[in-house]
């Protein structure tokens, strides 16, 4: 019997008329049905998220006690969940398991901040008349969170939203991705388990036309989180006016080599990076600029290394490469391999398909404009570029729409501060490259890719509101 997925609204599982399958994406094979939500059970779960938010208002060590209790079942479950993420996205089993153990810690240190939510004195003494007054600040509760993820991390990426909503007292509903919906309902299951009242975290699956549209449109809402491309998410930020928004959107990552930086571990990294999760990572390693003196040496050691990756079946531990989410999108990124070699780029290694499962690629002499450049390829594929001074390859990689996270290898101090003040991204990562990525950081980006920081600290406090409070003695 097909697992079947429902709704999950004010503590109830339920279902609906309609229902969709759930795809192992390796074989292409129905794992299970997830229910379709209508317009009925997106203002259901809505409703249920406002009533919890005025009625089930939980102490920050409550919040803390409930999110600690759910980080340590997401270890208990390491293998079942691993199991499923691995399963719904083609992911490397052993890069699941590390998915879980980074969500595990991403709602732990949600538990730690909510401890920590604090305000702070204004000197409001030092105005002219206000000798007989005090102030000082709090942040509080927005109250309805919606949360929208995506499916290359269906549980960390969910965890960074839902983790901070709750450690700052708000509720939340939330969509998964249509590919990745069993994974959110396991979560919800573990949440619960842990604690969390009924209503303050409800559920809703279906696509983004129908559900996503109606929770965009529901001005009981009052703080958006969506992880996800840049066109659904600027049409997104239109959608909800006034309202706070934070959008992690798309990116084509840039890493510089500089000739005095360790080449062998620059490569080294650049082929782990821009491989891993199938290349379906926001800041994956995309644009490679390596300093001409060294081109030709870093090129042969990406080959090499690249060489000698495995790609097969996800839950086979000795595969280093699993699939991608779909066959329609390692078709694409297939053509866009085909153009760039039309247009004169040169395959390195790589470059074939065989249906969801795409070589590991490395491009050279590929042109600006190319989509493979100039887009988020979104597939394990990278382009080496030279160059012949840090100053231009500054300029290289700023010519982008996107502006996530760019890394840099280098020796030199002068330039890796260069490169940190010169880049136009939301995060500079020296002698590492732009994947690197530590769930206590601020992670945001610039220009087309995005808006607001996530970070249980940082996305905390986009999601309190500060109120300033003046009493006259």
């Amino acid at each position: 019997m097909v697992q079947e997925v429902c709704l999950f609204i004010n503590g109830n599982w339920m279902t609906t008329r309609q229902k969709e399958k759930v795809i192992n994406k390796a074989t292409g094979k129905a794992i299970a049905e997830f229910f379709l939500a209508g317009p009925a059970e997106v203002d259901a779960a809505v409703a249920a998220a406002l009533e919890a938010s005025r009625t089930k208002k939980l102490s920050p060590y409550s919040r803390f006690e409930i999110l600690k209790k759910a980080s340590e079942l997401l270890m208990d479950r390491q293998s079942e969940l691993a199991s499923i993420i691995s399963q719904e996205v083609g992911k490397n089993i052993k890069e699941a398991m590390g998915e879980v153990a980074r969500a595990s810690q991403t709602l732990l240190i949600s538990a730690e901040e909510s401890k920590r939510i604090k305000g702070e004195i204004v000197p409001i003494a030092g105005s002219p008349g206000n000798e007989n007054r005090r102030a000082w600040t709090i942040r509080v509760p927005r109250g309805v969170v919606c949360a929208i993820t995506p499916f290359n991390f269906p549980l960390n990426l969910t965890c960074h939203k839902i983790g901070p909503a709750i450690a700052a007292g708000n509720t939340v509903v939330y969509k998964p991705a249509s590919a990745t919906p069993i994974i959110g309902a396991k979560l919800c299951e573990i949440m619960a388990e842990a604690g969390l009242p009924a209503g303050c975290l409800n559920m809703v699956m279906g696509p983004g036309a129908l559900v996503g549209d109606a929770l965009a449109r529901d001005k009981r809402i009052a703080y958006y989180s969506f992880t996800g491309s840049s066109e659904v998410g600027i049409k997104l930020k239109t959608s909800v006016g006034l309202r706070p928004i934070s959008l992690e959107l798309g990116a084509n990552s840039p890493t510089i080599v500089h000739s005095d930086a360790d080449i062998n571990a620059a490569a080294e990294a650049c082929v782990r990076f821009a491989f891993a999760n199938a290349g379906q990572v926001c800041i994956s390693v995309q644009r490679v600029y390596v300093h001409r003196p060294v081109y030709d040496a870093f090129c042969r050691r990406a080959v090499s290394l690249t060489g000698t990756l495995k790609v097969g079946d996800p839950l086979e531990p000795a595969n280093d490469l699993g699939s991608m989410i779909s066959e329609n999108e390692s078709a694409r990124a297939e053509e866009w391999i085909h153009e760039a070699v039309a247009g004169g780029a040169e395959i390195l290694i790589g470059g074939r398909r065989r249906g969801p499962f795409l070589e590991p690629t490395i491009l050279t002499n590929v042109l600006p404009e190319m989509k493979c450049v100039c887009n988020e390829i979104f597939a394990p594929v990278f382009c080496i570029i030279a160059y012949d001074t840090i100053d231009e390859a500054i300029a290289l990689a700023n010519d982008s729409r996107y502006g996530l996270q760019a890394g840099v290898f280098t020796n030199s101090l002068e330039i890796a501060c260069r490169c940190a003040e010169g880049l136009e991204a939301g995060g500079v990562i020296i002698n590492d490259v732009s994947t690197f990525r530590t769930d206590l950081m601020p992670y945001g980006g610039w220009k087309e890719s995005g808006t607001g920081k996530e970070g249980p600290r940082y996305a905390i406090e986009e999601m309190t509101e500060e109120k300033v409070v003046v009493i006259k003695l």
